[in-house]
């Protein structure tokens, strides 16, 4: 399905084609643009979401690194001292995991096309999971989210980070002339690409504030939800696991 130019969040399966399209399009400049757009402060936002993971728990267990793009997250968990277990990296825009193949070479990280909203494995096979900045794409948030908690072992932490709408005054108004002004135009001209740098921003607008991604976490099957700002509110880390009895079963079928 080829998704018109549009700038706008679209919903449902147009949803899931037109991220897709954008990820895919942008995987040859992804890296770079996340590590100029942010000046380097996601690298230190992945390594608290790391931490918030809990790993040293089970750090020979396996863990879900969702919407994992080219693996940084994935491979921050799997480069900390003392890990000796496995990550995988799923992702549906196949171009993003091609793009990152050669980062995982020599690393515990293992690639796999999957939908977040359906994925393949089976319940319970993670000791840990978590995403970074992909849960503002999926088409539909809860069921993405009672997907994550169905692969969780019992007990499993869930870590999200993602992007937010700063509550301070001040910091919102700089960040709202960054996001939907700055952040474009260095997008369009290093990524070349015409639109998906203006989806971007509006996909933070519409997203969930904290306390509201709280409550879908809890709905989904997940207690002990906790959440945290970063770097003032630009960013937020949501902490949940997996309650017990909840998520149990086989995967999806095959559509």
């Amino acid at each position: 399905m080829i998704v018109p130019p549009r700038a706008d969040p679209a919903s449902g399966r147009e949803r899931a084609a037109q991220v897709r399209t954008i990820f895919s399009e942008i995987a040859h400049r992804y890296d770079l643009l996340n590590h100029v757009l942010s000046l380097n402060i996601d690298r230190r936002w992945r390594r608290r979401a790391v931490a918030a993971l809990d790993w040293e728990r089970a750090p020979g267990g396996t863990y879900l690194d969702a919407c994992a793009g080219t693996f940084d997250l994935a491979l921050t968990l799997a480069g900390r001292k003392g890990f000796h277990g496995r990550v995988i990296g799923a992702d549906f825009a196949l171009p993003m995991l091609a793009r990152g193949r050669s980062k995982i070479d020599g690393h515990p990280v293992g690639p796999v096309c999957g939908d977040t909203q359906r994925l393949p494995f089976r319940g319970g096979s993670f000791s840990g999971a978590m995403v970074g900045f992909g849960v503002r794409n999926l088409s539909d948030l809860a069921a993405g989210f009672r997907e994550l908690c169905r692969v969780l072992e019992p007990g499993g932490r869930l870590v999200i980070l993602e992007f937010t709408v700063p509550p301070g005054r001040l910091l919102r108004a700089a960040y709202m002339v960054y996001f939907n002004h700055i952040l474009p135009r260095v997008g369009r001209l290093v990524s070349g690409h015409p639109w998906a740098y203006s989806y971007l921003p509006r996909s933070v607008r519409d997203f969930p504030g904290p306390d509201a991604l709280a409550e879908l976490l809890r709905e989904a099957g997940f207690d002990s939800v906790e959440w945290r700002l970063v770097s003032g509110g630009i960013a937020a880390i949501h902490v949940a696991a997996k309650a017990p009895g909840a998520g149990a079963g086989d995967p999806p079928p095959e559509s």
